[in-house]
């Protein structure tokens, strides 16, 4: 029996280049640490890789998505469809304003929102729909966008996810009213914390502008660069304080530098996945539809797809524990692909719901598994989940 070490391989690790850790000591050399320069070159940066008309660095996703609410006037008494299977946060901003959180199914196949799901939920109380670019693959926007343009409805893409995926040709976060992107440490590009808002809308990226800044009419960094910069600037809103600081900008703009080699290696090691898992009925790795570029920030699969039923996802959901726990020993790190909000708690008891009212959601939670996949991932370590997978469960 061997006594060498068994290989961990972790479920997503942060890879930084010197450069873009020494990027960061420019900005506290400086002085100027909140909402600068860098902050502006990592905006500019962000709009020429995705085509957004504004980008507006924020202190995460999820405030970017509280501030593009707030923008297009979300209020009390007001109803937001929301994919029932994503991070809490898509749900949470609409529940911060006091409006009604509407749960819609997805589509198992893309883990995405369902279509016929979401028409179904639209009242004339709906004012907007945030779908979700799950794990990196672009949402069915097409259709969104339809019944958002028939009900008079917004949309807020929830793009946490969706750094260098595409919609025929078009980058995610620019086919709705706003979109929101995350740089949490598990994402492509990274600040530790942060988001960014996109939008084509200028007077929309205005009002957002504003109110990440208390609802200033202009900046710090504005005013001590004008004419009078001893005097305070205006606040025409109530805003927020959500502004990302000049160092977490500073290491953005760095890697966006890299931006699509970073994309083109994940691309690259879901392929391999791909053809290494392609002849496991008992696997379903992620699709791919056709107009659809994934970006894969990760690597959800579908475990004993041919199988779920309402009746088995329980049956199946301890099947996949047991492999989950397997493959840990093994020293390979996975995840469920992240959960269904409906079936947490504080959503589940305020609106009375069941697992079994979103069967999609409630499959996708108990019967996903996501395997490792990040940049730097090395060709030992993807060889080493790969055999791990190949061998199944006991």
């Amino acid at each position: 029996m061997s006594n060498d070490p068994v290989m961990n391989v972790p479920i997503a690790r942060t890879a930084l280049t010197e450069a873009e850790i020494e990027s960061v000591l420019g900005p506290l050399r400086s002085g100027w640490l909140v909402q600068g320069p860098k902050v502006r070159e990592f905006e500019t940066k962000w709009s020429d890789f995705t085509s957004s008309g504004h980008s507006l660095a924020v202190t995460s996703c999820t405030t970017g998505l509280h501030l593009a609410a707030v923008a297009l006037g979300l209020s009390a008494g007001d109803e937001v469809i929301v994919p029932a299977f994503t991070w809490i946060a898509t749900a949470n901003i609409v529940e911060h304003q006091q409006a009604t959180t509407v749960f819609c199914d997805i589509d198992l196949d893309t883990f995405n929102i369902d279509i016929a799901s979401m028409e179904a939920a639209i009242t004339p109380r709906t004012k907007g729909i945030i779908p979700v670019h799950l794990f990196g693959l672009p949402a069915n926007m097409d259709a969104v966008n339809a019944l958002a343009k028939k009900h008079g409805l917004w949309v807020i893409e929830d793009a946490a996810c969706g750094f260098g995926a595409t919609y025929n040709g078009q980058h995610v976060g620019t086919l709705g009213d706003a979109g929101s992107f995350s740089f949490h440490p598990r994402k492509a590009i990274t600040t530790g914390e942060g988001g960014m808002v996109t939008t084509n809308n200028a007077d929309l990226a205005e009002t957002i502008r504003q109110l990440r800044d208390h609802g200033a009419a202009m900046s710090d960094h504005q005013r001590h660069l004008g004419p009078r910069p001893y005097l305070l600037a205006d606040h025409p809103l109530a805003g927020y304080n959500q502004r990302m600081t000049d160092f977490q900008a500073a290491l953005g703009a760095a890697q966006m530098d890299r931006a699509a080699q970073i994309v083109e290696e994940r691309r690259r090691l879901a392929a391999r996945f791909d053809d290494a898992f392609a002849g496991l009925d008992w696997l379903r790795t992620p699709q791919e539809p056709e107009g659809c570029k994934h970006s894969y920030q990760s690597y959800p699969c579908l475990f004993k797809p041919s199988e779920i039923t309402t009746s088995s996802v329980k049956r199946i959901n301890a099947e996949r524990n047991a492999w989950m726990e397997e493959l840990q020993a093994a020293g390979v790190s996975t995840r469920p692909a992240t959960h269904a909000v409906h079936m947490l708690t504080y959503y589940r008891e305020k609106y009375g719901l069941r697992e079994e009212d979103m069967p999609n959601a409630f499959a996708a939670n108990d019967c996903s598994i996501s395997l490792p996949l990040f940049h730097g991932m090395t060709e030992v370590e993807q060889d080493h989940v790969i055999a791990a997978v190949l061998q199944g469960p006991a």
